[in-house]
Order: C-alpha cells, then structure tokens, then sequence
C-alpha cells in the first residue's frame, strides 16, 4: 500500500509539471518564431504533435480550425487552445502569455529605442531599407490568403466590393461583418434562387456591403490621447480582427492615423515593420504603438487590451469545436470575413506603399524582395533583416 502511495504522481504534482512543460515550450517558441502565423503553427505542430505527442494529427487541426471561427491572432490562440487541453484554464494562462510575453519584451525595448533614436539618420536608414521589404512580405501573404479567401463568386463579390467601400470611408468592422453575415446567408439559401440567375447572385452580398457603408465613423481632427481610449480601441481590435495579422494595418491606420491622428503613415508602417522583424505574434504591433502614442502603461495597456479577447473567445468556443467545424452557418461567416478580410489587406497595402516606396532604390528592393519571397520562399524575418541592413548601406554610401 505504502509502494502504491510512494509511486503515484498526484493530480497537482502533474498539473505543475505540465505547466512547467508549457511555459517552457512556448517561451522558447515566443523567442524563437519568426515568420508569421503559418510558421508558428507549423512550429507548435512539431513540438506538440511530432515530439510531445501531447495531441493527435487529427485533434491539432480541430484547433486550428476552431482559431479560423473567432476573432484573434491564429497563432496565438492556438498556444492558448494548446495550453487549455493540457492543463486546463491555468494551462491557458501559462500558456498564451508565455508565448506573448518574449515579443512583447523585445518590441517595447525596440519602441523604446525608436523614440529615443528613430530620428537619427542612422536609425531611419535601417526602416528606410526595411519598408519596402515589408511591402513585398504583404503583398505575397495577400496571394497566398487569396487562393484560400476567394473561392467562389460570392467570396469574390464580396472582397471587390470591400474594397470599393474602404475606399469610399466605409467602416471597416461593419464591412466585415457584413460580408460575413452576406456571404453566409447566400450560401445557405441559396436555393431559394432559381437555377441560371448568375449575374444577380451577388446582389445581396453589394447590397449589404452597401448598407454597411451607412455605419461609417466620421473623419475628425485630432483626438486627445487618453489611456482609457487606447486601451478600448485594442479591445476592439483584439475582439473583432479576423485573418492574418496583416490586416491589423487597415484597422490601426483607419483610426489611428485618419480619424484621431495620434500616429503618421510613416509611424504607423515602422510599427508594422517592428512587429514582423520581432519573432512572436504580428499583433505585438500593439505594444510598439502603445509605446509611441503613452509610453510603458500605454505599451503594457494595448498589449493587454488586443490580447484578452483572444483567451476569452478560446474559453468560450472550445466546447463547442466539434459543433462548429460541422457548421455551413458558421463556415459561411467566416468564408465572408476571410474575403472581407483580404479586401482591406489589399486597399492598406496600396496605401502605405505610398509611404514606403518612395525612389528607385526603394522600388527596386520592393521587387527583389517579392521575387525571393515569391520564388525561394525566403523566411521573411531573414529578408527584412536583409532590407534593413540594404538600406543602412545605400544611405551610408550616399
């Protein structure tokens, strides 16, 4: 009796081990994944199904399709939904922060630096060269999600109709909602059409899309910046961001540049460059942009404040992941946020390649950079490195 006793691990000892094997696996990795979203995954996917064995092939992919359903950072939830299967809400915690926590460090340290430094010559030479390549990185994630986002008529209507109405101030968030709530609706009554109307099947999805338009938020002069508003506005984006977080560009540029101008164009896209030079998630964008508009509070305030929303919404679906992978509703949805989504990637990218693009060194490095990332599949952490250090030298060399 005493052996039996002597040989069995208590529940709370294997509970600390597992939390101890989380937070060690997922800070390594929040050090270590550069590359984007799809990188990260297929990182978690080796340590966790390959080596650990912690999951299956099979239950793996039931999390990354139920991260596809909810708003948020893929990569991150799926950290998260890793962390709540092996050890429960506290695994949860562990789990997602630690795979922020390395990025958010190292980018509040770099936001540091660019407000102290990002002035200087030597300092602007290096996002100089960076921005461009940024451009490059954009335009072949926008490619890739595209072949995924636009397969069908409906998904196209909606991602060209998104695009016009960005253009013309409509509100972004009501964009894609409508779009996904358009897309989702045609896709399932579709049958109360008759059989050869084509050329009006994307009707209802413009026609909602046009409504949407209504809801847009009015262009005003500058806002004051208060730590209650930024705060919020993360909380926004963290609770309604669908897709890559590329297209956290065309959220932060609408308000934040346009509407209450706390930040430039050329803030704004040294932001962006930050977060994909930086291994860990792309929204720890936030925490530079906090940084630059309130200091330390306003970094730790949007990092938390885009973030939350993540380890709610995984608490909340995972119950309900089996239900909503066999769901067309839900499919539907998220096939018109995933057009929506690459509507608004594409207007953001066109428009901050004015600011980006802005000789012939710049738009030849734009080009070589497309063509390595296109062509050899360049790890893209490797390629803005590669551009920054361009740039340095051809401003070092004027």
């Amino acid at each position: 009796m005493n052996k039996e006793a002597e040989t069995v691990i208590p529940t709370t000892e294997i509970q600390q081990r597992s939390l101890g094997e989380l937070a060690r696996l997922f800070l390594k990795l929040g050090t270590i994944a550069f590359g984007g979203p799809a990188a990260h995954v297929a990182m978690m996917e080796d340590e966790v199904v390959r080596r650990r064995r912690w999951l299956s092939h099979e239950q793996f992919l039931d999390l990354l399709g139920a991260t596809n359903l909810i708003p948020g950072p893929n990569s991150t939830e799926m950290a998260i939904h890793i962390g709540l299967r092996r050890a429960g809400w506290k695994g949860l915690v562990v789990a997602g922060s630690c795979f922020i926590l390395p990025a958010m460090l190292i980018v509040w340290a770099l936001a540091s630096l660019y407000v102290r430094y990002g002035a200087m010559p030597e300092a602007t030479w290096l996002l100089y060269g960076i921005k461009p390549v940024i451009i490059a990185v954009i335009v072949q994630a926008l490619w890739g999600l595209g072949k995924a986002a636009v397969k069908d008529f409906p998904t196209a209507t909606a991602a060209i109709a998104v695009v016009i109405l960005f253009f013309l101030g409509a509100n972004e968030i009501a964009l894609l909602f409508a779009a996904g709530f358009a897309v989702m609706a045609f896709k399932n009554l579709q049958q109360i059409w008759q059989p050869g109307r084509v050329a009006g099947l994307g009707i209802p999805v413009v026609s909602t899309l046009i409504a949407a338009g209504t809801t847009n938020i009015p262009v005003v002069a500058a806002t004051p910046v208060t730590l209650t508003a930024l705060t919020l506005f993360f909380l926004k984006i963290g609770s309604v961001l669908f897709g890559s977080g590329y297209v956290l560009l065309a959220f932060l540029r609408a308000d934040l540049v346009e509407r209450w101008h706390w930040l430039t164009d050329r803030q704004l896209l040294d932001a962006v460059a930050i977060g994909q030079f930086t291994p860990g998630p792309v929204f720890t964008t936030a925490t530079f942009v906090g940084y630059m508009i309130a200091g330390s509070p306003g970094a730790v305030l949007a990092t938390i404040g885009i973030f939350l929303p993540a380890f709610v919404f995984v608490a909340a679906s995972s119950p309900l992941i089996p239900r909503l992978r066999r769901s067309s509703w839900a499919g539907g949805f998220l096939d018109g946020v995933n057009a929506a989504s690459l509507g608004l990637m594409a207007v953001v990218t066109w428009q901050l390649g004015g600011s980006a693009l802005i000789d012939a060194f710049t738009l030849i490095l734009a080009v070589l950079s497309a063509l390595l990332v296109f062509r050899l599949r360049i790890n893209s952490a490797w390629l803005v490195l590669a551009g920054g250090i361009a740039g340095f030298l051809y401003k070092l060399w004027l």
